[in-house]
């Protein structure tokens, strides 16, 4: 968690931006991971250059080179052919110009540099810089952000990383864009659920700001240390472990961002349409979590067949399920955020996909969501699907939870509450022997595989849980108007001892 200081200098440096007049919550954060990652790129090569000294030797492959001129690849006029010493695009350096001197530098050199850096760690992020602008206004908006994060400490990645998820946080209580972010908490919940390690091949095909992703290596931080530092394990953790695709470049800066602060410095991110012929991905991923659209629809002309094949539709939350069960390898395991409609719609396509996942896979569980989760964005009751890849089957029973409340109202306001469902799932989900004895008017329960295919592979909670009704004893009406005439006559008996005290 990160500070009430802290929170206030992002504060600061998120008014200056509305000040200068970048009200858009996601021009904001994609502005401030471009001043981010300037400083983080000085700040990596300051402690590569300290170790030098400390070990007499040269610092190897460095960003910045000392006493050479840095050319822009597309300069077109003279001074820019002339080229820029590295040393001016320090961070440590520029930061110390002049207001105006500085915004020259940074908007012409500094971030020309960084959206055409070469290969290297720092490539995860940079990929995507090709069509970046940089719009920060004037010199003084520019020098008060730059003091601003100046003050931040970004050698410590895992405080870095919770100032991130605190500026996507204000994105999303900005109430513009809402919808790229997934409740923080739901995300952990489904994270401690799936369990990921050191070994998985996590991916997340509609990323977004990689929340799912981040939670995932916070996760693998928390419960295996080893895997930061032993050879192969950290390697994989850093590069091949992540997978994201999104349509939208700036969320795949923003996400690669996320990942860069929470140490993944090359994952294996890409600009991709997920349900398009582009996707290729079959049978590649150990771990798919996600919250893929819904509520869309495509042109099937351009969604890949393969995925059609599972369910001929053109409805995203369906395709999205699709896709998870193609890219999955053997024995991988998917958790999904779906719209309530997927449970219980009783079109061809939803019913196929749903007979896919109980009779060709294996469905785990399904856990009822309340509506207001992702309020005040959006009021649809959701649910999570939890299933395991086999191709033989394997469902045999699924376990169904009722989760009436998250620990947050179920308003637009969201404000925190004690009532939270969460722990107890996540608890009863991992320790499924202790359900054995649950009935359909607990919360949570089994229900058997043959059950859910007599009734068309319905997976909403309602169609099996028991509501048990109190029976409620009414007072006879006699009983009432007795009492009505009683109550009348003391009313007419106060009204005429008052009328005869004002006659007197």
């Amino acid at each position: 968690m990160i500070t009430g200081e802290i929170k206030n200098k992002i504060d600061q440096i998120w008014d200056t931006f509305f000040v200068a007049g970048i009200t858009n919550p996601i021009t904001v954060l994609e502005q401030m991971t471009y001043i981010f990652f300037m400083k983080m790129l000085d700040d990596k090569q300051l402690q590569e250059e300290e170790n030098a000294r400390d070990w007499d030797c040269e610092v190897q492959n460095p960003t910045f080179i000392d006493g050479k001129l840095w050319v822009n690849p597309e300069a077109v006029s003279d001074e820019e052919r002339a080229g820029v010493p590295y040393e001016n695009l320090r961070w440590h350096v520029f930061k110390n110009f002049g207001a105006d001197n500085m915004y020259k530098v940074v908007r012409q050199s500094v971030f020309e540099f960084i959206k055409h850096i070469g290969t290297g760690e720092e490539s995860a992020y940079s990929r995507y810089m090709k069509s970046a602008i940089f719009l920060i206004p004037n010199a003084r908006t520019l020098a008060k952000i730059v003091d601003g994060v100046d003050s931040l400490d970004m050698n410590n990645r895992d405080a870095m990383g919770d100032v991130y998820e605190y500026i996507l946080g204000k994105m999303a209580a900005s109430g513009t864009n809402g919808q790229f972010r997934t409740p923080r908490h739901i995300i952990r919940m489904i994270v401690e659920m799936m369990q990921p390690t050191p070994q998985d091949y996590i991916c997340d095909p509609a990323m977004g700001s990689a929340g799912f992703l981040v939670e995932a290596v916070k996760y693998i931080k928390e419960h295996y240390e080893t895997a930061l530092y032993v050879g192969d394990e950290a390697r994989h953790m850093k590069t091949s472990m992540i997978n994201g695709y999104d349509t939208d470049q700036t969320m795949l800066r923003i996400g690669a961002m996320n990942l860069l602060l929470h140490d993944i410095t090359a994952p294996e991110l890409a600009w991709r349409d997920s349900l398009s012929e582009q996707n290729d991905d079959q049978g590649c991923y150990s771990l798919i979590m996600a919250n893929p659209p819904f509520a869309g629809s495509l042109d099937k002309g351009n969604v890949n067949k393969n995925i059609l094949a599972y369910a001929n539709t053109s409805k995203t939350e369906l395709l999205f399920l699709a896709q998870f069960v193609r890219s999955l390898e053997i024995g991988g395991r998917c958790a999904s955020i779906v719209p309530d409609g997927v449970l219980f719609g009783t079109s061809k396509a939803h019913v196929a996909i749903r007979k896919e996942i109980v009779d060709n896979q294996q469905l785990r569980a399904v856990i009822s969501m309340p509506s207001g989760v992702f309020k005040p964005y959006a009021g649809v009751s959701t649910a999570v699907l939890v299933f395991n890849k086999t191709n033989c089957g394997g469902t045999d029973r699924v376990w169904f939870y009722d989760m009436k409340a998250d620990g947050f109202s179920l308003d637009d306001k969201r404000s925190p509450i004690n009532d939270n469902d969460i722990p107890d799932v996540v608890n009863r989900f991992l320790n499924p022997d202790k359900e054995q004895e649950r009935t359909r008017k607990d919360q949570s329960f089994f229900v058997p595989v043959d059950e859910i295919r007599q009734n068309d592979y319905d997976l909403s909670i309602n169609k099996y849980k028991e509501v048990e009704r109190e029976r409620v004893e009414y007072e006879p009406v006699k009983d009432i108007l007795a009492r009505l005439e009683q109550t009348e006559a003391e009313y007419a008996k106060g009204y005429g001892e008052l009328r005869g005290m004002l006659e007197e």
